[in-house]
């Protein structure tokens, strides 16, 4: 069984109710509900949240609460792993086992259901046992910047000061949008990373974190553009 397992719990600080907040006109999280019911790879879409009311707006839009996460992987401090396991442990022990399965973060408006699938396509034509959204960094890494303790500034590497940003490695970074798992190795390592992984290449114009009050303006400014340009 294939499944999109999408970590939605309440409790945001920075922006209230931020998992069910209306993004562009609806609840954000209908965004990732979509984007895994269009891509077909999946036998069922659940949420995985503490929250009465996420879990209504959720099946309101058209995926599965089938439990209530517990409190103790409900708070701050608690990482995506752990509630991946208790989702796939659950669904385990309450139907067909699950073979592999993608996390969709509840916050990603600029996912796109053609992303999902070729990162299940990859996973499997690559052998892989992870595959996840990644882009590139704007700007040059191994050209950055860091302060003394006296104040002052030098170079992160001091060995590339002479060489120009074109000459250096391109670097990426986690784009937070999805992760694609087989199954029974992510129960035996229980890490989001897998040094088996294979990226999906995402357009750095598509992937903005979501954070703060103003993070969320200009995700809704760029996804105004985005939709007018036919690009979502």
């Amino acid at each position: 069984m294939n499944v999109a397992i999408i970590p939605a719990r309440g409790g945001s600080k920075r922006i209230p109710n931020k998992n069910i907040k209306s993004f562009a006109g609806k609840p954000i999280i209908t965004y990732s509900i979509d984007a895994a019911r269009k891509s077909g790879v999946f036998d069922r879409i659940i949420v995985s949240t503490d929250s009465e009311i996420i879990a209504d707006v959720a099946a309101k839009s058209g995926a599965d609460v089938p439990f209530l996460r517990p409190a103790n992987l409900a708070d701050d401090y608690t990482p995506t792993a752990p509630v991946l396991e208790h989702a796939v442990n659950w669904l385990n022990a309450n139907g067909p086992r699950v073979k592999y399965f993608c996390c969709i973060y509840p916050t990603a408006p600029f996912i796109r259901f053609q992303n999902i699938k070729e990162g299940f396509s990859t996973l499997i034509d690559k052998k892989a046992t992870l595959a996840f959204s990644i882009t590139t960094f704007d700007f040059c890494v191994f050209r950055g910047l860091k302060f003394t303790q006296d104040g002052r500034l030098e170079f992160l590497w001091p060995e590339n000061e002479m060489k120009r940003s074109q000459d250096l490695p391109t670097a990426y970074h986690d784009a937070g949008q999805f992760y694609w798992f087989e199954s029974e190795t992510f129960l035996k390592k229980k890490k989001l990373f897998d040094t088996n992984a294979i990226p999906v290449i995402i357009p750095r114009f598509l992937v903005q974190d979501i954070d703060t009050p103003e993070d969320w303006e200009v995700a809704e400014v760029i996804y105004d553009v985005c939709k007018k340009a036919g690009l979502l």
